[in-house]
């Protein structure tokens, strides 16, 4: 048996971040459910006893102060302690930014386990959800506005998770978040400070994650991404060097060319020529699936 409390709401199903439902519940010794699916994300957060829970093959006990992910469409078990079975709350939600948001805080089902220690906000929170529970255009806009508070306090913990892949998820955010920044203000004469600064973190931090994940610093990305854009121009149009640079984000023509040929081992004029002759597409693509790799 299971004492809950819980509420499903028939939202318009659009938006960047949406509450289809929300709980709080006390369960009887090994009470348990699945495996089976939902279909929207739904979080569960423990506030007293204990339990198990299995996703991906995977098994993790936990108890008060932690919390678990499950991904929809995804089987997913989990049952209280026979001894000290749990107490739990639990939303469920969707949205175009519900993925991307759990991706940057960390969470993802390869890393679905978080703590936080701050069970009384939870609590108040799901507590005013389920309190404003009638139809209407207000209480909707608050419930998912108490959602967005929900899942900041999670992400404002001291502790985000109990793996050892916590780090690699979360240094893979980092770095996605970055290179998505690059692609779209290579254009202009940004720095790794200002891609550090988009990111929230600082430049060495920012360096260590790149290193890491794609094995090279984020000025040579930057770099990499720039010229790779660059030789696309010099053999499909007969712009100036100058305006190449420019376009490439570089403010200095000099500085372009003495980095293309740092990459490339000849000048950009001296590439277009080449590139000319040969016309060789091979060249391009073995650049394109490098850069490929490196932002999928």
């Amino acid at each position: 048996m299971e004492k809950a409390f819980k509420l499903e709401f028939n939202n318009k199903k659009v938006g960047s971040l949406f509450l289809n439902n929300c709980g709080i519940s006390q369960t009887e010794p090994l009470h348990s459910f699945g495996p089976a699916s939902k279909p929207h994300f739904l979080i569960h957060y423990v506030f007293s006893g204990k339990g198990i829970f299995r996703f991906r093959e995977k098994e993790y006990h936990l108890e008060k102060g932690y919390g678990f992910l499950i991904e929809p469409d995804e089987l997913a078990f989990y049952q209280a302690d026979e001894k000290d079975p749990w107490s739990y709350l639990w939303v469920g939600f969707g949205g175009s930014e519900a993925e991307s948001c759990l991706r940057n805080m960390g969470l993802s089902g390869n890393h679905p386990i978080f703590s936080c220690r701050a069970s009384n906000e939870l609590y108040d929170v799901v507590r005013d959800m389920m309190e404003h529970n009638t139809v209407g255009l207000s209480n909707e806009l608050r419930r998912n506005g108490l959602l967005g508070v929900f899942l900041s306090i999670i992400a404002d913990s001291e502790s985000v998770a109990t793996k050892e892949d916590t780090d690699k998820d979360k240094g893979n955010a980092y770095v996605s978040k970055a290179i998505d920044y690059i692609q779209n203000n290579y254009y202009n004469p940004i720095k790794v400070t200002d891609v550090a600064d988009y990111v929230c973190v600082n430049r060495s931090y920012l360096y260590t994650l790149f290193e890491n994940v794609l094995g090279m610093s984020p000025q040579q990305f930057l770099t990499t991404f720039r010229i790779t854009k660059a030789r696309e121009l010099l053999e499909s149009t007969d712009y100036p060097i100058e305006s190449i640079a420019l376009t490439c984000g570089y403010s200095d023509a000099q500085v372009f060319t003495k980095a293309f040929h740092q990459l490339k081992g000849v000048t950009p004029s001296a590439y277009r020529k080449e590139s000319r002759k040969e016309s060789s597409p091979e060249k391009l693509l073995e650049v394109e699936k490098l850069i490929a790799e490196l932002i999928k």
